[in-house]
């Protein structure tokens, strides 16, 4: 699924390109409600768009003029059911048409005075549902792109401050992600 670039409630026309976009994808989340599975998108150069696939660019409302962002998200299949993100993004190789990838996902965060109450011992399964329990838990979604340069942006969306006033962004918000979605680019 492809998404318009187009939005009058949209970010800022002074954010940088990699910004709009990651704004774009969690307005876009946000629209979808909370409990989504994860998102995966391709990030395009949308002046390249348009001249390489005119009528893809037509599908999306990308021939309109000049108020396209910079760069278009397109939304990716599905992320399969019961493969674990970090293997599932081993697994993910770029053509050289794509800019740049961005992810979408929800998770459970605990507050950094947390740290100190987790249990010794707890493996994955055993830690998830410690963290689900535990009083103090947010649920965030976590929108993280990063382009083949090594650029990074991030936008964070708590679910008791679902507005678009109260997103987060930074590019070094989620660095292991991050870091995950560059290795995609690597050869």
């Amino acid at each position: 699924m492809a998404m318009s670039n187009v939005s009058s409630s949209g970010p800022p026309m002074a954010a940088s390109p990699l910004t709009r976009a990651v704004l774009e994808i969690d307005e876009y989340a946000a629209g979808l409600g909370w409990d989504q599975p994860a998102r995966l998108f391709a990030l395009v150069d949308t002046a390249r768009l348009r001249s390489q696939e005119p009528d893809l660019a037509a599908q999306l409302g990308l021939d309109e003029g000049d108020t396209a962002a910079p760069l278009t998200p397109i939304e990716q299949d599905e992320i399969p059911a019961g493969v674990a993100l970090d293997e599932f993004l081993g697994t993910i190789a770029w053509p050289d048409a794509v800019a740049g990838c961005a992810l979408a996902v929800e998770r459970l965060m605990l507050p950094q005075s947390a740290e100190a109450s987790v249990p010794d011992g707890l493996d994955g399964s055993a830690l998830t549902d410690w963290v689900a329990s535990h009083p103090d838990r947010q649920e965030v979604r976590m929108t993280v792109a990063v382009l083949r340069d090594g650029t990074r942006e991030s936008a964070l969306r708590l679910r008791e401050k679902d507005s678009p006033n109260e997103v987060l962004t930074g590019a070094g918000l989620v660095p292991g992600l991050a870091e995950a979605l560059a290795a995609t680019f690597e050869d």
